[in-house]
């Protein structure tokens, strides 16, 4: 094929091609907004983000590894209004060995709201049992410049096929189970246990679920992941993509999992590691490790 016949071919499709990506780039910052940015240096390696059950613009994050046993509330313009510490383990020297995702749900007393830190993470698989804490959410912690120590109520797991890396907690308020997802390898795990338990009991947890999602490592590892509030719909995240699902009735998560999802707006930040769905399901909110780190809002689009 003559040069001025290939020019006249290719500069007609790198034109429309320019055009495409541009209209895409347009759409997503549509579907997106920055609300604000964290705005204490405290937090500083964000891994998680869960709206509050009881109190209205307030959110719940926590650093990973490195950290104490705290967590704070912020609004979603990301100033920072109060900070949560709890009774961790006494065999870790922080309290807590790596916090990699948080959740709101329903707990042992009907009408009240909990809040559920996963120390989960373990990056080498070499944990002997991990942990979650369960604390009564309180209206006070909405309090401006406020500090409290919780109460929390740990439950101890370990795996049925060995130890492994996760950062993904999620609780299912209908059918009152714990939904843990591990990141790393080809393929990752859907692990539950009962939402009700005894205090520093160690339980096994079931596994229900293989997942495989297309990509590379370890931009395609599963970082965050939330259930509405509703129970309705779900959310998965790695470093690059956030998957969507919509729960059909009387379907349990893991079958939901198992089901092509829908991809949603994401703009790829520094380190992706929280996501969590607003109170009304209607968006969702992501942070990422890094100090100052925007708090980004996507609306859920309609098919």
């Amino acid at each position: 094929m003559r040069r001025a016949t290939k020019l006249k071919i290719l500069i007609p499709v790198v034109a429309c091609m320019f055009v495409a990506a541009y209209a895409w780039h347009k759409h997503v910052q549509r579907e997106n907004t920055i609300t604000g940015y964290l705005q204490n240096k405290v937090m500083d390696e964000t891994s998680g983000i869960a709206a509050s059950g009881i109190n209205d613009d307030i959110y719940y994050v926590h650093n990973d590894s490195g950290d104490t046993s705290r967590f704070f509330a912020i609004k979603p313009t990301g100033e920072l209004i109060s900070s949560i510490f709890f009774n961790g383990d006494k065999k870790a020297e922080l309290g807590v060995v790596d916090c990699e995702d948080i959740a709101v749900g329903p707990g042992p007393i009907t009408g009240k709201s909990y809040v559920y830190v996963g120390d989960i993470g373990d990056n080498t698989s070499i944990r002997q049992y991990i942990t979650v804490y369960r604390l009564e959410e309180r209206t006070a912690w909405a309090k401006e410049g406020s500090t409290h120590n919780a109460v929390a109520v740990p439950i101890h797991f370990k795996y049925p096929d060995g130890p492994k890396d996760a950062e993904t907690l999620m609780i299912d308020p209908l059918e009152k189970l714990i939904y843990i997802v591990s990141k790393r390898r080809d393929s990752v795990k859907v692990y539950t246990s009962p939402l009700i338990y005894k205090p520093n009991d160690t339980l096994l947890l079931t596994k229900r679920a293989t997942l495989f999602f297309s990509g590379y490592k370890p931009f395609k590892w599963i970082t965050a992941g939330d259930i509405s509030k509703d129970g309705t719909q779900l959310l998965l995240k790695n470093y690059v993509q956030v998957y969507y699902w919509k729960r059909l009735p009387n379907e349990h998560i893991w079958q939901t999992l198992l089901r092509k999802p829908r991809l949603l707006p994401y703009t790829m930040e520094r380190q992706g590691e929280g996501i969590g769905f607003t109170p009304d399901g209607k968006g969702y909110y992501c942070v990422s490790e890094g100090v100052f780190t925007p708090v980004y809002y996507y609306m859920i689009p309609k098919k």
